[in-house]
């Protein structure tokens, strides 16, 4: 079908500026099937993911159709979760903007009722919400459905997908019988299909073609990897290509809290994103990724859902997604606002056959590549610093570098060549870097005790945590940079959100902890004691 395009349209005024304000010009594949199907008042049920438009698909006839002199709920609009429902409130009232009398409420866990109270009993004609907070309003009778004459379903397989099928029917059975009703999904199995025959009057389906649905500008690549090697070449990747947000997907909410906890172990500013989170919480986790506070996001996908940022360059599939189309979600959360990007998948054993669906449903080739070794991550690092060096150098007559002067001569004083002297400050400068003793301790994980022979060790308490940007890395270059202990002699660092817990050789509590109290980590003054008995510990 030919694309539309909106002002070919006979949209009213208001919301023509709307749409202009946005910058559409061109309707997507579902917005020009559907908006003239829609605005004709005819059921629709459209298999649609989220990137295709859809929420104007749906959004902009609700805006023609609505009546504004009724300060009563005539659309009601169901999502799966909090973050989608807020973001698709937000895109429906900047599409309204002009429209004046419209009010359009987003209601969900999570968010104090009063205010979602109030906001209705000022009279609003849109209301988009979770299926567990409109079914509380509906029985408050806050949400009267006596005037609703457009429902949408927004996410129809997610929400079923996540055990709201009773919830929607609950819902779908307080509405007048003389409605339109519209149901989008990004997948169509046959209960979807026999709910909306429950529901709908003669719908019109709607299906955007697959290839609509692939992301050109995603550079797409797949490793294959043991299960218990993928953080470890996870940690080689972020080293490697060092973005400057990633995002990496897993299947469970247990894989999302233990990968965190491994990738905080090593020094990495992440953190996770699942169902089982409070809301504050999640609220919490998704502004500091947008803040840049942290750089790595480990999340499921219904977690995702709504997550709409621009500067994610790396997409990390740690475990391949159940299904195709997950595989699309994924991967477009990269290469967003005409920016490029990467999206890596870890393979393991016979998920490869996964892999070559998900290749033929994308009608793409996802490249195999090398597992990146060591050498690979100090060749990357070596070139950052000759880049680093050369801009140095360029800059040398800019800047006053007078006061080194005297160093330098004493030492050719003394004979040393330049060269010699080069090599020395380079040494220092990446012996201070340490850059790959979290992979060497790694790949040698045995030697990590042999400092304690005899196994003794004492758990000590630190009072400050993940919270205040603390790190293990940081903790242990305190350690070194306090006492000179190699930080090998270390056991395992257990970091909360406000405190940290540190396992350390019995004979050397004492000096850690003397050496360490009142000091600062990370700009942060720190008390240190001891939290409990000394131990013994075998690895």
């Amino acid at each position: 079908m030919e694309k539309l395009r909106f002002d070919e349209m006979e949209f009213s005024e208001a919301v023509k500026k709307g749409i202009r304000d946005m910058g559409f010009e061109e309707m997507s594949p579902i917005q020009s099937q559907a908006i003239p199907i829609l605005l004709q008042g005819i059921d629709v049920i459209g298999q649609a993911q989220t990137g295709t438009g859809k929420t104007a698909a749906f959004g902009i006839p609700l805006l023609e159709m609505v009546d504004v002199s009724v300060k009563k709920t005539q659309a009601l609009i169901l999502c799966p979760t909090r973050e989608l429902s807020v973001q698709v409130a937000e895109e429906l009232t900047n599409l309204a903007k002009h429209v004046k009398g419209l009010n359009i409420l987003p209601v969900y866990g999570g968010q104090p009722i009063e205010r979602q109270l109030k906001g209705l009993k000022a009279g609003v004609q849109i209301v988009v919400g979770t299926p567990g907070r409109v079914i509380d309003h509906i029985r408050r009778k806050t949400i009267k459905t006596d005037s609703i004459k457009y429902m949408v379903l927004d996410e129809a397989d997610e929400m079923f997908d996540m055990g709201f099928r009773d919830d929607i029917e609950l819902v779908m059975n307080t509405l007048p019988k003389e409605r339109q009703t519209i149901f989008f999904s990004a997948t169509m199995p046959d209960e979807i299909r026999q709910f909306a025959k429950k529901f709908q009057k003669d719908p019109q389906y709607i299906k955007v073609v697959h290839k609509e649905l692939t992301v050109p500008k995603v550079e797409q690549s797949y490793y294959e990897v043991r299960s218990q090697m993928k953080t470890e070449i996870l940690s080689r990747l972020i080293d490697i290509y060092n973005p400057k947000l990633t995002l990496v997907f897993c299947n469970t909410k247990k894989k999302v809290d233990e990968l965190t906890t491994e990738l905080q172990s090593r020094g990495y500013l992440a953190d996770g994103l699942h169902g089982d989170l409070k809301q504050n919480q999640r609220d919490m986790v998704m502004n500091k990724f947008r803040k840049s506070t942290i750089d790595i996001l480990v999340a499921t996908d219904v977690a995702a859902r709504g997550l709409d940022v621009d500067d994610i360059d790396l997409v990390v599939n740690y475990d391949l997604p159940q299904d195709e189309e997950n595989y699309v979600h994924r991967i477009g959360r990269t290469a967003r606002a005409g920016r490029s990007g990467r999206a890596f998948s870890f393979v393991s054993g016979r998920e490869i056959y996964k892999l070559k669906d998900i290749q033929k449903y994308t009608k793409t080739t996802i490249e195999r590549r090398e597992i990146p070794t060591l050498k690979d991550i100090q060749a990357k690092y070596t070139e950052s610093v000759q880049d680093k060096i050369k801009q140095e150098i360029e800059a040398i007559e800019e800047n006053d570098l007078t006061k080194y002067n005297s160093i330098l001569d004493a030492l050719l004083l003394e004979e040393y060549s330049s060269f010699d002297i080069a090599l020395a400050l380079l040494k220092m400068y990446l012996d201070e870097k340490k850059i790959f003793e979290g992979h060497e301790e790694i790949e040698q994980i045995d030697t990590k005790r042999k400092y304690n022979p005899n196994g003794m060790y004492t758990r000590l308490h630190i009072n400050a945590g993940k919270t205040l940007g603390i790190s293990p890395r940081h903790i242990l270059s305190a350690i070194f940079e306090e006492t000179g202990l190699n930080k090998k002699i270390i056991g395992n660092i257990d970091l909360y959100d406000d405190f940290t817990f540190i396992e350390v050789p019995s004979e050397y509590d004492e000096v850690i902890i003397n050496s360490l109290n009142g000091k600062k980590i990370r700009g942060i003054k720190v008390r240190v004691e001891r939290a409990n008995a000394k131990k013994k510990i075998s690895r």
